[in-house]
């Protein structure tokens, strides 16, 4: 075989479309049609909060921002999760999903269920062993995460006045931070 025959390969060379991008796009919410908080805890859960994850050797802000990278990485033109919240304190974490299709309000559950039992948990079940964070009844059925999710739309006012009544607390709540008891009738 001639030595000389390959010289000319890098003429050649095409990197593969998913490297090149490698899904570090910027996220734009623009580009996403919907947008969801989820509230993820553990499902039959080990602990009491998050500080009490180190007794099983898992760093639990760094499992979630390793499987959530991957997940934007392989998702990329479907959708989209960041961590907005996480206290070591609590037993909880808040993510935004974003996803590029609309989903409709009849199929909410079934979408939003599918992407954290379906794509979100084995990476954290298998890759990050948080299976030890989950008691006997948990592994039986395999289950992480206990998920509850709101629809998020910019602007929208969850807490509004009805019949001149405050249904916000915050309202109450002088700009100079000093609360006062107030009696209604």
């Amino acid at each position: 075989m001639n030595e000389n025959f390959f010289a000319d390969y890098k003429k050649f060379i095409v990197t593969p479309v998913n490297e090149k991008t490698n899904g570090n796009e910027v996220f734009d919410p623009k580009n996403y049609a919907s947008h969801y908080i989820l509230t993820l805890t553990i499902y039959n859960s080990r602990l009491s909060s998050w500080r009490d994850a180190s007794k099983y050797e898992i760093d639990v802000e760094k499992s979630i921002k390793t499987v959530l990278k991957e997940f934007n990485q392989r998702q990329t033109g479907k959708y989209h999760l960041e961590l907005l919240e996480l206290d070591r304190f609590k037993n909880y974490f808040v993510l935004a999903l974003s996803s590029k299709t609309k989903i409709e309000t009849n199929e909410e559950n079934d979408r939003i269920y599918f992407v954290v039992d379906r794509i979100l948990t084995n990476p954290f079940y298998v890759g990050q062993r948080w299976f030890n964070l989950i008691g006997e009844k948990g592994r039986v059925e395999r289950k992480l995460f206990c998920c509850s999710f709101m629809k998020y739309e910019k602007g929208m006012r969850e807490h509004q006045k009805i019949d001149n009544k405050v249904e916000n607390i915050t309202e109450l709540i002088p700009k100079n931070g000093e609360i006062k008891l107030i009696k209604t009738l």
